[in-house]
C-alpha cells in the first residue's frame, strides 16, 4: 500500500491545475489535530489541577449546546463513511496511507475537542470567567473550517469532483458539502458558546442573590446579550414615530424615496451590464464605435454614483428627500421622551444624575435616524444586489460563479455579525465609561462652589482624569477588535476575488463560452459588489451600536410613573381653601414631605389628603398644581432673564403684570439697578442673584400666579435677620386672603398663624396659635426661648461688630 495514489508524492503540491489531495490532507489534518492535541492535553492538565466543578443547577440550559456537540461527533461520522466508500466503491477500491491517516486523526481530534467542550462547561478556573470558549477550541475550529475551505482552490482541476461528471464525484460532493456546512455551523457555535456560563451565571453562583443583585445590575450591563435582543420590540416601540401619519406628503416622500432605492437595484445590475457589451464590441474582429452604448453607460454612472451610490443622482435626491422625513422623527421622539421624564415622579429626579441623562437622551434619539438609514438604505440593498449577483451569475455564467459569490459573501457576513456580537459586550463597557465620564464632569461643575469651599479642585481633576483613563482603556478594546474584524473580512473577500477571477479567466483563455467583455463584467460587477460590502461590517457595527444606544433610552421610557390621573379625574374646583389630612404618615418629621405630598410628587400609602371636600388622588394634577404656589427654601431659578423667571409664574401675563408682582415683592427698584434691568441674566440656578434676591424673585412669581393656597417651606431660613425683616412684608402680600402652610423653624415667622402644629418624630405633639403654646409651657414654648436667646446672642454680636468698626474707622482717620 503506497502513501499517495499512483504517480504521485508527497512532495508535489501542484497537479493538474489544482493542489495534491494527498498533500492537503496531510497537511492539514496533522497541524490541525497536532495542534489540538498538544495544547488540549495542557490545558485539560490545568483544569485538573486548578479547576473546580460547576454545580448542574448553575448551568445554562441551550438546545444549542447539544447541536454543538451533535454536529462536532457527527464529522468523524461523516469521515468514516467516506473511508469505506473510498474503500469499496469510490476510486477503484484504492486505499492510500494518507486516507488512513486522516481517518485516524479526524476520528481522535474531534472527539478530544467534545471532551474539552465539556470541561471547559462544567469546570471553572480560578480567574474571571472568559465568557466563552478557550483559545484552543476556537483555534481548533477556525483551522476545520480553514481547511475544508482549501478545496475551492481545485476548482479548475480537471480531474477533481466539482465537475460532477460520475456518481463518484456527485458522493465527494454531497460529503464535502456536509463537512463544509458542518464546520461553518462548528464555527458559528463556538464563537456563541452556548453551554459556557456567562457572567450573570457566574455571579449567581452559591444563590447569592442578595450580594450581587446590585453588582449584576450595574456593572454586568455589559454582557446583556446581543444587541439585537428584543430588535423587534424596539422598533414597535418606535414604530408610531417613523410613519409621518400626521403628514400626508411626506408618505409621498417615503414611496418616492423607496422607488429610487428599487431604481438604484436595477442600475446596479446594468452598468457591468454595459461595459461588458462596450469591450465586446470593441474586440471583435471588425470593431465597431458603439458611441450609444456608451451613452447609456455614462447615463447610468451618472445615476448610480459610485459603487455604495455615494454621490449618484439618485442616492442625492433620495438623502434630500428623506431630510424632512427623518426630521419629523427626531421631534417626535425627543418631544415624547422630554414629555415622558416630565411625567415621572420627584422619587427618580432626585435619583438621577442629569449629565449621564442628557447624554442618555442625545445618543438615543440621534441612533433612531441613523438605524433607519443603514437599514434601509446600505443593508437592504446590498442584500439586495447580493442576491441579484448571484442569480445572475448563475443565469449568465454557471453555477460555480454564482456559488463562489454567495459562498464567499455568506462567510463574509456571517463573520462579521458573529465577531460584531462578540464585541457588543467591549461597546456597551466603552458606552458605561463614556456615561461615567461626562456624569462626572457634569456634577463637578454643577456644584463647583463646593468644590472651591473646599479647595478640592485638585481631587476633581485627579478623579476627571481616572474617568477619561478608564473610557479610554475600554475604548482601546473596542478598537481593537474592531481590527480583528477588519482583518478577516479583507481575507474573506480577497480569497473570494481570486477564486472568482482565477475561474473567469481560465474559461477566458481556454474558449468555454467566456469572452473578454465577460471578464470585465465579472471584474466590474463584483468590485463593484464589494465597495458596499465592504462597508457592511460597518453598518452592521454601526447598528448594533445604535441598538446599543437606544437601549438606556428605551430604559428611560420605560420607567413607570408614579404620579397619576385617575381615570375620569376632573378639575379641583376651591371656594374655602380649606385644607385636611386624614391619617396621612409622613417619613421623618414630616414637614417638607407634607407639601410634597399636596402637590402630588408623592402619592400618600394610607390617609387622604383632602382640598374643600375633595381627594386630592381623584382629582387633575394639572388643576391640583395650578391652585397652589410654593416659595421653597431654596429657590432655583432657570438660566435665564429675570423677567423670564417672574413670567413663569403665569406664562401668558403681561409686562405691566410681572412689574406690579415685583413690587409687591420688593424687588422692582433692585432690577431697575442691574444692568439690563428685566433682561438681566440670572446665571445658572440663579447664582448670579443674592439669596434674599433669588427670595423676592420666587415670591414676585407666586403673586403673579396668584394661587388658592400658597405653601411657604422654610422661606426665609437661608436669609440673614435684616434680609428676613424686610422679605416679610413681601411673604405677607402673597399670603393675604390665602390658605396658607408654612413650613418653619424660625418661630418668629409664624407667631400670626391662626394654628401652630408641632411635628417630633413623625406625629403632631401639640397644636394651637402662639400664645396658647406659649403659655402651655411644653415642646413649643421651649424652642421659642432657645430661639430667643440665639437672637439676643445675634444682635450683640451685631452691635459689637458695629462699635468694632466704627472704632477702626475712627483709628484710620
Amino acid at each position: 500500500m503506497q502513501y499517495c495514489p499512483p504517480n504521485v508524492t508527497l512532495n508535489e503540491v501542484w497537479i493538474n491545475h489544482g493542489t495534491s489531495q494527498c498533500f492537503m490532507e496531510t497537511l492539514t489534518v496533522s497541524i490541525t489535530a497536532g495542534l489540538l492535541l498538544l495544547f488540549g492535553s495542557a490545558q485539560l492538565w490545568m483544569y485538573r489541577k486548578y479547576g473546580t466543578q460547576v454545580t448542574q443547577s448553575s448551568l445554562p440550559r441551550s438546545k444549542l449546546y447539544y447541536a454543538q456537540i451533535f454536529i462536532t461527533l457527527l464529522l468523524p461520522v461523516v469521515a468514516v463513511l467516506r473511508f469505506i466508500l473510498q474503500a469499496t466503491v469510490l476510486n477503484g477500491g484504492l486505499v492510500c496511507g494518507y486516507m488512513i491517516l486522516s481517518l485516524v486523526l479526524t476520528i481522535t481530534m474531534f472527539p478530544f475537542s467534545v471532551i474539552l467542550i465539556i470541561v471547559e462547561r462544567n469546570y471553572l478556573l480560578p480567574s474571571i470567567p472568559t465568557r466563552g470558549h478557550g483559545l484552543v477550541l476556537l483555534f481548533f475550529w477556525t483551522l476545520v473550517l480553514i481547511s475544508e475551505s482549501l478545496s475551492f482552490i481545485n476548482l479548475n482541476r480537471e480531474d477533481w469532483w466539482f465537475h460532477l461528471r460520475t456518481l463518484t464525484d456527485e458522493i465527494e460532493m454531497s460529503v464535502f458539502v456536509t463537512r463544509f456546512v458542518s464546520c461553518v455551523i462548528l464555527f458559528v457555535l463556538g464563537l456563541r458558546a452556548p453551554g459556557i456560563m456567562t457572567t450573570r451565571d457566574y455571579l449567581n453562583l452559591g444563590n447569592s442573590y442578595s450580594a450581587h443583585s446590585i453588582q449584576i445590575d450595574e456593572t454586568d450591563a455589559t454582557n446583556q446579550g446581543s444587541a439585537f435582543r428584543n430588535a423587534w420590540k424596539k422598533i414597535s416601540v418606535l414604530a408610531p414615530f417613523l410613519w409621518p401619519k400626521k403628514d400626508v406628503l411626506l408618505q409621498f416622500r417615503v414611496a418616492f424615496c423607496f422607488l429610487l432605492l428599487v431604481a438604484g437595484r436595477g442600475i446596479n445590475l446594468y452598468v457591468p451590464i454595459y461595459s461588458k457589451l462596450i469591450v465586446d464590441s470593441m474586440a471583435t474582429a471588425n470593431p465597431r464605435f458603439r458611441w450609444d452604448w456608451v451613452l447609456i453607460f455614462v447615463g447610468f454612472k451618472f445615476l448610480q454614483g459610485g459603487g455604495t451610490g455615494g454621490m449618484g443622482l439618485l442616492n442625492n435626491l433620495r438623502s434630500f428627500l428623506w431630510i424632512k422625513i427623518q426630521q419629523y422623527t427626531t421631534c417626535e421622539v425627543e418631544v415624547e421622551l422630554f414629555k415622558h421624564l416630565h411625567g415621572l415622579s420627584l422619587r427618580w429626579h432626585l435619583s438621577r444624575k442629569t449629565g449621564e441623562v442628557l447624554r442618555v437622551m442625545d445618543r438615543g434619539t440621534e441612533s433612531i435616524n441613523n438605524l433607519l438609514n443603514y437599514i434601509l438604505f446600505s443593508i437592504v440593498p446590498t442584500i439586495v444586489d447580493i442576491l441579484v449577483a448571484v442569480g445572475y451569475f448563475i443565469a449568465a455564467f454557471n453555477g460555480w460563479f454564482g456559488l463562489i459569490v454567495f459562498i464567499t459573501m455568506s462567510l463574509y457576513i456571517v463573520a462579521t455579525i458573529v465577531v460584531t456580537e462578540w464585541r457588543t459586550k467591549f461597546q456597551r463597557r466603552m458606552n458605561l465609561a463614556d456615561n461615567a465620564q461626562r456624569a462626572r464632569s457634569v456634577d463637578s461643575l454643577l456644584n463647583f462652589e463646593t468644590v472651591k469651599y473646599y479647595g478640592a479642585e485638585e481631587y476633581e481633576v485627579e478623579s476627571y482624569r481616572e474617568a477619561i483613563l478608564h473610557f479610554q482603556t475600554e475604548e482601546w478594546k473596542s478598537m481593537v477588535t474592531m481590527n480583528i474584524l477588519n482583518t478577516m473580512q479583507n481575507v474573506i473577500v480577497c480569497l473570494g476575488l481570486l477564486t472568482g477571477s482565477l475561474l473567469c479567466v481560465h474559461m477566458v483563455v481556454t474558449n468555454q463560452g467566456l469572452t473578454v467583455g465577460d471578464y470585465v463584467l465579472f471584474a466590474s460587477y463584483i468590485t463593484q459588489l464589494y465597495v458596499p460590502l465592504n462597508w457592511f461590517g460597518t453598518f452592521y457595527r454601526a447598528i448594533q451600536k445604535n441598538f446599543v444606544d437606544m437601549e438606556n433610552m428605551f430604559d428611560l421610557m420605560r420607567e413607570e410613573q408614579e404620579v397619576i390621573d385617575a381615570p375620569g379625574a376632573g378639575p379641583l374646583s376651591v371656594k374655602r381653601g380649606i385644607v385636611e389630612f386624614h391619617s396621612v404618615g409622613p417619613s421623618g418629621s414630616g414637614k417638607s414631605t407634607i407639601i410634597r405630598l399636596l402637590f402630588r410628587f408623592y402619592d400618600v400609602d394610607a390617609g387622604a389628603i383632602v382640598i374643600d371636600g375633595q381627594n386630592i388622588k381623584t382629582v387633575q394634577q394639572a388643576s391640583l398644581r395650578q391652585a397652589i404656589g410654593v416659595v421653597p427654601q431654596d429657590t432655583v431659578l432657570f438660566n435665564n432673564s429675570i423677567k423670564y423667571n417672574i413670567q413663569y409664574g403665569r406664562i401668558c401675563a403681561s409686562d405691566d403684570d410681572i412689574v406690579a408682582a415685583s413690587k409687591h415683592a420688593d424687588i422692582h427698584d433692585s432690577i431697575l439697578n442691574f444692568p439690563d434691568a428685566y433682561e438681566t441674566k440670572v446665571g445658572e440656578r440663579g447664582l448670579k442673584l443674592s439669596g434674599g434676591e433669588k427670595q423676592r424673585v420666587a415670591i414676585a412669581r407666586t403673586l403673579l400666579k396668584s394661587p388658592a393656597i400658597v405653601l411657604l417651606d422654610e422661606a426665609t431660613s437661608a436669609l440673614d435677620t435684616q434680609t428676613e425683616r424686610n422679605i416679610q412684608a413681601a411673604l405677607s402680600r402673597v399670603c393675604a386672603n390665602r390658605t396658607t402652610i408654612v413650613v418653619a423653624h424660625r418661630l418668629s415667622t409664624i407667631i400670626h398663624a391662626d394654628e401652630i402644629l408641632v411635628l417630633k418624630e413623625g406625629e403632631i405633639v401639640e397644636r394651637g396659635r402662639h400664645a396658647d403654646l406659649i403659655a402651655l409651657g411644653s415642646v413649643y414654648a421651649a424652642m421659642w426661648e432657645q430661639q430667643l436667646r440665639a437672637s439676643d446672642t445675634a444682635e450683640e454680636q451685631e452691635i459689637e461688630g458695629a462699635v468694632n468698626n466704627k472704632k477702626t474707622n475712627d483709628r484710620n482717620e
